[in-house]
């Protein structure tokens, strides 16, 4: 069987970011004996800090299986870190364009040849507010159901302690010295899809195992029980949108029934004169209300 070499790029990335990694943090990683010795597979890994790929790389690069992940185009184009990116051999997604379906075909590639492919399936950091994986996009299931190649779940903690995802502020929190735990678990078994027509169906129910999977070896990591439901960020979205839309109607309706409801002002050769000054102020008073 095959497998990538790892080569000079890669040797040289982890040159430069494995002794501050090995310095500033501790490492708690399980599960290497589920990284296969030889042949093209899959890595699906949850993300919940904008570290946590050099955490989860770091622990890829020890098992001498180098991933090539799917990363957004842009990081391409310019600088050291585009320059390492072409060099260590990542896969440009090109998002919402007509090129976007060569990522998948370059991932299919690869794993035909016996490499290492890392799907972040949710896309994004997680927008779960307790950090469990979120809904998956059907990317690596596609690609699994194509290849049929293994699809090893990878979850990881630690990252976002010493990062928060979406704080106001990007610093590292580097104490105390934090644990960048990292766990494989074994192959998903996606055997009952090979045979059906990849549908949008079937691509979400393979993709909801492959997320599953990630979740179950999260609740191990973390030592407590997952939710129910992964978190649908689209449907959250959805429900701020109404409940905006509802508060907005509410408010309108309010401000309207206030205004039936005044009385009928003097005739205007009763009101007495109002100076321009007086006059922003009876605005500005107004507007101090209605906020």
């Amino acid at each position: 069987m095959s497998r990538r070499r790892i080569g000079f790029w890669y040797r040289l990335a982890a040159v430069i970011c494995k002794p501050p990694l090995l310095v500033l943090f501790k490492r708690d990683w399980q599960g290497m004996e589920h990284i296969p010795a030889d042949g093209g597979f899959i890595t699906a890994v949850n993300h919940n800090s904008y570290l946590d790929p050099l955490s989860y790389a770091h622990y890829q690069y020890n098992t001498g299986r180098v991933p090539r992940f799917l990363a957004k185009a842009g990081l391409f184009k310019s600088g050291f870190v585009g320059l390492m990116m072409r060099g260590t051999g990542q896969i440009p997604v090109y998002r919402e364009t007509t090129d976007a379906a060569n990522a998948f075909r370059a991932a299919v590639t690869a794993i035909e040849k016996g490499e290492c492919v890392a799907f972040y399936p949710e896309g994004t950091l997680t927008r779960d507010p307790d950090l469990w994986p979120m809904q998956g996009k059907t990317g690596a299931a596609r690609v699994a159901l194509l290849t049929k190649a293994p699809v090893i779940p990878v979850a990881q903690w630690g990252a976002n302690d010493a990062m928060p995802p979406y704080a106001k502020e990007k610093k590292l929190r580097l104490l105390p010295r934090k644990t960048l735990r990292v766990q494989a678990g074994p192959p998903v078994d996606l055997s009952a899809f090979y045979d059906r027509e990849p549908t949008a169906e079937v691509l979400r129910a393979a993709t909801d195992v492959i997320m599953t999977a990630i979740t179950e070896q999260l609740a191990v990591v973390r030592g407590e029980p997952a939710p129910a439901e992964p978190y649908d960020w689209r449907k959250a979205i959805a429900r701020e949108r109404r409940a905006a839309r509802e508060a907005a109607k509410a408010t309108q309706g309010a401000q309207g029934a206030g205004t039936a409801r005044t009385p009928a002002q003097p005739a205007a050769a009763t009101e007495p004169a109002v100076g321009p000054q007086q006059a922003r102020s009876t605005q500005q008073a107004q507007e101090d209300e209605s906020k």
